[in-house]
């Protein structure tokens, strides 16, 4: 479940273990300027295709004009598909800012969503200058426009946080799956920074829980990230579900040690 805290503008996540995630909402002024930034990009990319459609106005002018019509709408469109699924919710615009598109419940991003969230960005720039994306952002609780109310999404402020402690965890411990890099690499790969950050809190704070939401707790995010990334049994033998998500956390933020 999640809830909103207004004096804040964080969207906090509640697990059923007990343990509460907060992610600060962006609000409508920099999703604008971020949006103008990725407009400016569109244009950009439009400019240079112009010169081609410029050639092709000296055959047929009204033909030169549908297809620009044409790429525009699929510019404009596949530009905010591709760059939130490759950049993990990020435009040009967004990773500037330092903003992104995240599921609404903390889940990894599906592509459905953001294809969604694009498709109906159209009805949310009517009549002019996103006015319908501005005021629904403005009436939501979560600053969500229509695109973001479809697909379940909404749009945080990455939180520039001090690097976490990580001695405290893994300090003297082996790590078996460090011996397949090939596979640690897969993985830092494969998994966003939204669930690095959940399961370096859930570590963090293990000691709150009662034992049985513990085991709980560690048995599904152990799970979530076998299914990710599967390592060899050799590497994994023995080690129970905590353990396995300690090591997979190692293994994640071992680029900022």
């Amino acid at each position: 479940m999640n809830d909103i805290d207004g004096r804040t503008n964080m969207l906090v996540i509640r697990t059923t273990e007990g343990i509460s995630f907060s992610m600060l909402l962006a609000g409508p002024a920099p999703r604008a300027l971020a949006w103008a930034i990725d407009f400016a990009c569109i244009i950009a990319g439009m400019t240079l295709l112009g010169i081609l459609i410029g050639t092709l106005g000296l055959v047929s002018s009204d033909f030169a004009q549908a297809l620009s019509m044409i790429l525009y709408f699929s510019i404009s469109i596949g530009y905010g598909i591709m760059a939130e699924w490759f950049w993990r919710g990020q435009t040009v615009g967004k990773r500037l800012l330092g903003l992104r598109v995240v599921d609404v419940q903390g889940f990894k991003l599906q592509f459905s969503q953001i294809v969604i969230r694009n498709l109906l960005r159209f009805f949310d720039s009517l009549p002019l200058f996103y006015l319908v994306g501005g005021a629904a952002c403005i009436l939501s609780g979560k600053a969500q426009r229509l695109g973001d109310f479809a697909a379940n999404t909404v749009v945080i402020r990455i939180q520039k946080n001090a690097d976490p402690d990580l001695d405290q965890l893994t300090a003297g411990k082996y790590n078996s799956l460090r011996e397949r890099p090939h596979l640690a690499a897969r993985l830092r790969q494969q998994v966003s920074p939204q669930e690095a950050g959940t399961a370096l809190q859930a570590l963090m704070r293990r000691n709150e829980l009662n034992p049985e939401a513990r085991i709980e707790l560690f048995r599904d995010m152990a799970d979530h990230f076998r299914a990710i990334v599967e390592f060899p049994e050799d590497a994994t033998f023995g080690i129970t579900d905590e353990q396995y998500v300690r090591n997979v956390v190692d293994i994640l933020f071992q680029e900022k040690r």
